[in-house]
Protein backbone atom coordinates (compact mmCIF):
# COMPACT_ATOMS: atom_id res chain seq x y z
CA UNK A 1 0.00 0.00 0.00
CA UNK A 2 1.32 3.43 -0.51
CA UNK A 3 0.28 6.00 1.31
CA UNK A 4 -0.33 9.96 -0.08
CA UNK A 5 -1.13 12.95 1.93
CA UNK A 6 -1.48 15.44 -1.05
CA UNK A 7 -1.96 19.44 -1.03
CA UNK A 8 -4.72 20.47 -2.39
CA UNK A 9 -7.90 18.81 -3.74
CA UNK A 10 -7.09 18.79 -7.39
CA UNK A 11 -3.86 16.56 -6.63
CA UNK A 12 -5.42 14.11 -4.60
CA UNK A 13 -8.30 13.37 -7.49
CA UNK A 14 -5.38 13.12 -10.07
CA UNK A 15 -4.00 10.51 -7.10
CA UNK A 16 -7.33 8.90 -7.12
CA UNK A 17 -7.49 9.06 -11.31
CA UNK A 18 -4.00 7.36 -11.74
CA UNK A 19 -4.04 4.71 -9.28
CA UNK A 20 -4.05 1.54 -10.94
CA UNK A 21 -6.15 -0.25 -7.87
CA UNK A 22 -7.97 0.09 -4.88
CA UNK A 23 -7.62 3.87 -4.48
CA UNK A 24 -9.42 5.19 -1.27
CA UNK A 25 -9.81 8.51 0.81
CA UNK A 26 -8.39 8.97 4.34
CA UNK A 27 -10.16 11.82 6.29
CA UNK A 28 -11.39 10.42 9.89
CA UNK A 29 -10.62 6.75 9.00
CA UNK A 30 -13.32 5.80 11.44
CA UNK A 31 -15.04 2.97 8.99
CA UNK A 32 -12.01 2.71 6.85
CA UNK A 33 -9.12 1.62 8.86
CA UNK A 34 -11.73 -0.97 10.73
CA UNK A 35 -12.12 -2.59 7.58
CA UNK A 36 -8.75 -2.63 6.92
CA UNK A 37 -7.37 -3.76 10.35
CA UNK A 38 -9.78 -6.45 9.49
CA UNK A 39 -8.32 -7.38 6.36
CA UNK A 40 -11.91 -6.48 4.35
CA UNK A 41 -10.12 -4.74 1.97
CA UNK A 42 -6.73 -3.50 0.94
CA UNK A 43 -5.93 -0.46 -0.77
CA UNK A 44 -3.38 0.21 -3.52
CA UNK A 45 -3.00 4.20 -2.34
CA UNK A 46 -4.54 5.49 0.79
CA UNK A 47 -5.63 9.65 -0.25
CA UNK A 48 -4.53 10.97 3.40
CA UNK A 49 -6.95 14.83 2.58
CA UNK A 50 -6.63 16.13 6.06
CA UNK A 51 -3.77 18.16 4.96
CA UNK A 52 -5.86 20.05 2.15
CA UNK A 53 -6.78 23.81 3.42
CA UNK A 54 -9.78 24.07 1.89
CA UNK A 55 -11.33 20.56 3.22
CA UNK A 56 -10.33 21.61 7.11
CA UNK A 57 -12.22 24.88 6.80
CA UNK A 58 -15.96 26.16 7.75
CA UNK A 59 -16.77 29.47 6.48
CA UNK A 60 -20.22 30.78 7.39
CA UNK A 61 -22.31 33.75 6.33
CA UNK A 62 -25.18 35.31 5.46
CA UNK A 63 -25.23 33.83 2.12
CA UNK A 64 -24.52 30.37 3.21
CA UNK A 65 -22.15 27.72 4.65
CA UNK A 66 -19.37 25.58 3.75
CA UNK A 67 -18.13 22.69 5.23
CA UNK A 68 -15.14 21.15 4.37
CA UNK A 69 -14.97 17.27 3.91
CA UNK A 70 -12.27 16.50 6.33
CA UNK A 71 -14.42 18.94 9.13
CA UNK A 72 -14.60 16.43 11.93
CA UNK A 73 -17.99 16.47 13.64
CA UNK A 74 -16.76 17.63 16.77
CA UNK A 75 -15.26 20.66 15.28
CA UNK A 76 -18.70 21.07 13.56
CA UNK A 77 -20.47 21.04 16.90
CA UNK A 78 -17.96 23.52 18.02
CA UNK A 79 -19.28 26.28 15.26
CA UNK A 80 -21.68 28.22 16.91
CA UNK A 81 -23.06 29.97 14.12
CA UNK A 82 -23.70 26.65 11.95
CA UNK A 83 -25.10 24.91 15.16
CA UNK A 84 -27.53 28.10 15.32
CA UNK A 85 -28.36 27.93 11.61
CA UNK A 86 -28.86 24.58 11.58
CA UNK A 87 -29.36 22.59 14.27
CA UNK A 88 -30.69 19.66 12.77
CA UNK A 89 -27.65 18.97 10.52
CA UNK A 90 -25.54 19.67 13.56
CA UNK A 91 -27.33 17.42 16.11
CA UNK A 92 -27.36 14.84 13.35
CA UNK A 93 -23.77 14.54 12.53
CA UNK A 94 -23.05 14.48 16.55
CA UNK A 95 -24.86 11.61 16.91
CA UNK A 96 -22.14 9.24 14.57
CA UNK A 97 -20.19 7.46 17.17
CA UNK A 98 -18.78 7.91 20.49
CA UNK A 99 -17.16 11.18 21.70
CA UNK A 100 -14.29 9.35 20.44
CA UNK A 101 -15.05 9.01 17.14
CA UNK A 102 -16.91 11.98 16.92
CA UNK A 103 -13.07 13.62 16.96
CA UNK A 104 -12.15 12.06 13.50
CA UNK A 105 -15.78 11.20 12.02
CA UNK A 106 -16.49 13.70 8.92
CA UNK A 107 -20.18 14.46 7.53
CA UNK A 108 -18.51 13.03 4.02
CA UNK A 109 -16.93 10.14 5.35
CA UNK A 110 -20.45 9.18 6.67
CA UNK A 111 -21.96 10.17 3.28
CA UNK A 112 -19.43 8.51 1.18
CA UNK A 113 -19.70 5.46 3.48
CA UNK A 114 -23.59 4.74 2.09
CA UNK A 115 -25.21 3.48 4.98
CA UNK A 116 -28.97 3.52 4.89
CA UNK A 117 -28.59 4.24 8.54
CA UNK A 118 -26.07 7.20 8.08
CA UNK A 119 -27.20 9.77 10.77
CA UNK A 120 -26.20 13.15 8.92
CA UNK A 121 -27.88 11.96 5.25
CA UNK A 122 -31.40 12.80 6.28
CA UNK A 123 -30.41 15.93 8.06
CA UNK A 124 -28.42 17.10 4.90
CA UNK A 125 -30.74 16.14 2.56
CA UNK A 126 -33.44 17.91 4.08
CA UNK A 127 -32.02 21.07 4.62
CA UNK A 128 -31.31 21.28 0.59
CA UNK A 129 -27.47 20.47 0.95
CA UNK A 130 -25.19 20.22 -2.11
CA UNK A 131 -21.49 18.80 -2.47
CA UNK A 132 -18.72 20.38 -4.24
CA UNK A 133 -17.07 17.64 -6.45
CA UNK A 134 -14.09 17.72 -7.96
CA UNK A 135 -12.20 15.49 -10.33
CA UNK A 136 -8.85 16.74 -11.83
CA UNK A 137 -10.21 18.19 -14.61
CA UNK A 138 -13.68 19.93 -13.42
CA UNK A 139 -15.52 20.82 -10.28
CA UNK A 140 -19.27 20.56 -9.99
CA UNK A 141 -22.31 20.96 -7.38
CA UNK A 142 -24.52 17.89 -6.63
CA UNK A 143 -27.55 17.55 -4.47
CA UNK A 144 -26.89 15.33 -1.78
CA UNK A 145 -29.47 13.06 -2.57
CA UNK A 146 -27.66 12.30 -5.65
CA UNK A 147 -24.52 10.72 -4.27
CA UNK A 148 -25.75 7.50 -2.61
CA UNK A 149 -27.11 5.19 -4.81
CA UNK A 150 -27.45 1.94 -2.98
CA UNK A 151 -26.08 0.21 0.31
CA UNK A 152 -22.08 0.91 0.09
CA UNK A 153 -22.61 2.44 -3.36
CA UNK A 154 -22.07 6.84 -4.63
CA UNK A 155 -22.69 7.97 -7.89
CA UNK A 156 -18.57 9.37 -7.59
CA UNK A 157 -16.76 8.35 -10.44
CA UNK A 158 -13.62 7.35 -10.76
CA UNK A 159 -11.18 9.65 -10.02
CA UNK A 160 -13.69 12.24 -8.30
CA UNK A 161 -13.41 13.71 -4.69
CA UNK A 162 -15.95 15.52 -2.41
CA UNK A 163 -13.83 18.52 -1.33
CA UNK A 164 -17.03 20.20 0.44
CA UNK A 165 -20.60 20.33 2.03
CA UNK A 166 -22.61 23.62 0.84
CA UNK A 167 -25.70 24.45 3.38
CA UNK A 168 -28.10 26.98 1.55
CA UNK A 169 -28.83 30.46 3.49
CA UNK A 170 -30.98 30.14 6.31
CA UNK A 171 -34.49 31.60 5.76
CA UNK A 172 -36.08 33.65 8.38
CA UNK A 173 -38.71 31.93 10.18
CA UNK A 174 -37.54 28.43 9.25
CA UNK A 175 -36.09 25.53 11.16
CA UNK A 176 -34.65 21.66 10.80
CA UNK A 177 -34.74 18.43 13.58
CA UNK A 178 -33.32 15.59 13.08
CA UNK A 179 -34.65 12.04 15.21
CA UNK A 180 -33.31 8.89 15.69
CA UNK A 181 -34.24 5.48 17.43
CA UNK A 182 -32.08 3.21 18.42
CA UNK A 183 -31.81 0.42 20.51
CA UNK A 184 -29.77 2.28 22.98
CA UNK A 185 -29.01 5.76 23.54
CA UNK A 186 -25.76 6.22 22.25
CA UNK A 187 -23.00 4.31 19.74
CA UNK A 188 -25.60 2.65 17.85
CA UNK A 189 -27.06 2.50 14.50
CA UNK A 190 -30.36 4.05 13.29
CA UNK A 191 -32.98 1.65 13.09
CA UNK A 192 -35.37 4.56 11.73
CA UNK A 193 -34.06 7.78 11.26
CA UNK A 194 -36.01 11.49 10.68
CA UNK A 195 -34.82 14.81 8.81
CA UNK A 196 -37.26 17.72 8.34
CA UNK A 197 -36.59 21.46 7.32
CA UNK A 198 -39.36 23.86 7.11
CA UNK A 199 -40.38 27.78 7.04
CA UNK A 200 -42.85 29.52 8.03
CA UNK A 201 -45.11 32.57 6.95
CA UNK A 202 -47.68 34.26 9.48
CA UNK A 203 -47.69 31.16 11.49
CA UNK A 204 -48.26 28.44 8.99
CA UNK A 205 -46.12 26.04 7.26
CA UNK A 206 -45.29 27.88 3.55
CA UNK A 207 -42.41 25.11 2.50
CA UNK A 208 -40.85 21.79 3.56
CA UNK A 209 -38.82 18.75 3.50
CA UNK A 210 -39.33 15.29 4.82
CA UNK A 211 -36.28 12.83 4.75
CA UNK A 212 -36.50 9.24 5.87
CA UNK A 213 -33.08 6.97 6.76
CA UNK A 214 -32.99 3.37 7.44
CA UNK A 215 -36.10 2.16 5.71
CA UNK A 216 -35.12 1.67 2.52
CA UNK A 217 -31.83 1.24 0.78
CA UNK A 218 -31.17 4.54 0.62
CA UNK A 219 -32.26 7.80 2.42
CA UNK A 220 -36.00 8.82 0.75
CA UNK A 221 -37.52 12.47 0.12
CA UNK A 222 -41.10 11.77 1.52
CA UNK A 223 -43.45 14.86 -0.97
CA UNK A 224 -46.70 13.75 0.79
CA UNK A 225 -45.16 14.16 3.78
CA UNK A 226 -44.44 17.15 2.90
CA UNK A 227 -47.98 18.43 1.50
CA UNK A 228 -49.84 17.09 3.98
CA UNK A 229 -48.51 19.93 6.48
CA UNK A 230 -47.55 22.70 4.12
CA UNK A 231 -50.42 25.58 4.57
CA UNK A 232 -51.17 24.26 7.77
CA UNK A 233 -49.95 25.30 11.55
CA UNK A 234 -49.27 21.64 12.40
CA UNK A 235 -52.93 21.10 13.69
CA UNK A 236 -53.26 16.36 14.93
CA UNK A 237 -54.85 16.27 11.05
CA UNK A 238 -52.03 17.42 9.41
CA UNK A 239 -49.67 15.50 11.68
CA UNK A 240 -51.60 12.25 10.68
CA UNK A 241 -51.26 12.42 7.59
CA UNK A 242 -48.05 13.70 8.06
CA UNK A 243 -47.62 10.25 10.08
CA UNK A 244 -49.51 8.01 7.18
CA UNK A 245 -47.60 9.48 4.37
CA UNK A 246 -43.98 8.38 6.01
CA UNK A 247 -45.09 5.43 6.54
CA UNK A 248 -46.51 4.43 3.38
CA UNK A 249 -42.90 5.27 1.89
CA UNK A 250 -40.56 2.61 3.66
CA UNK A 251 -39.33 -0.02 1.91
CA UNK A 252 -37.30 -1.68 4.80
CA UNK A 253 -35.98 -4.84 5.70
CA UNK A 254 -36.39 -7.28 8.46
CA UNK A 255 -33.31 -7.62 10.53
CA UNK A 256 -32.45 -8.63 14.45
CA UNK A 257 -32.63 -4.36 14.76
CA UNK A 258 -36.17 -3.90 13.54
CA UNK A 259 -38.95 -6.14 11.92
CA UNK A 260 -40.95 -4.62 8.72
CA UNK A 261 -44.07 -3.33 10.87
CA UNK A 262 -41.98 -1.88 13.76
CA UNK A 263 -40.17 0.28 11.69
CA UNK A 264 -43.11 1.47 9.42
CA UNK A 265 -44.83 2.03 12.27
CA UNK A 266 -41.53 4.04 14.34
CA UNK A 267 -41.22 6.37 10.69
CA UNK A 268 -44.48 8.19 11.23
CA UNK A 269 -43.91 8.40 14.89
CA UNK A 270 -40.51 10.02 14.73
CA UNK A 271 -41.85 12.20 11.61
CA UNK A 272 -44.63 13.77 14.09
CA UNK A 273 -42.20 14.60 17.14
CA UNK A 274 -39.43 15.65 14.22
CA UNK A 275 -41.59 18.11 12.70
CA UNK A 276 -42.54 19.90 15.86
CA UNK A 277 -39.22 20.36 17.21
CA UNK A 278 -38.55 22.05 13.84
CA UNK A 279 -41.65 23.82 14.13
CA UNK A 280 -41.04 25.59 17.34
CA UNK A 281 -37.60 26.37 15.76
CA UNK A 282 -39.02 28.31 13.35
CA UNK A 283 -41.10 30.35 15.82
CA UNK A 284 -44.11 28.36 15.45
CA UNK A 285 -46.41 28.26 18.04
Amino acid sequence: MRYEAPSTTREAAALLDNAAGVALVLAGGTDLLVRMKLGHIEPEVLVDIKGIPAMKSISHSAKGTRIGAAVSGAELGEHKAVAKAWPGVVEATNLIGSDQIQSRCTMVGNLCNASPAADSVPAMIAAGAKVVVVSRSRRRTVPVEKIVTGPGQTSLAKGEIIEAVILPARPARSGDAYLRFTPRTEMDIAVVSVGVNLTLERGRIKSARVVLGAVAPTAIIVPAAARAIIGTRLDDAALNKLADACSAACDPIDDKRGTIEYRTKVAGVLARRAVKIAFQRAGGA
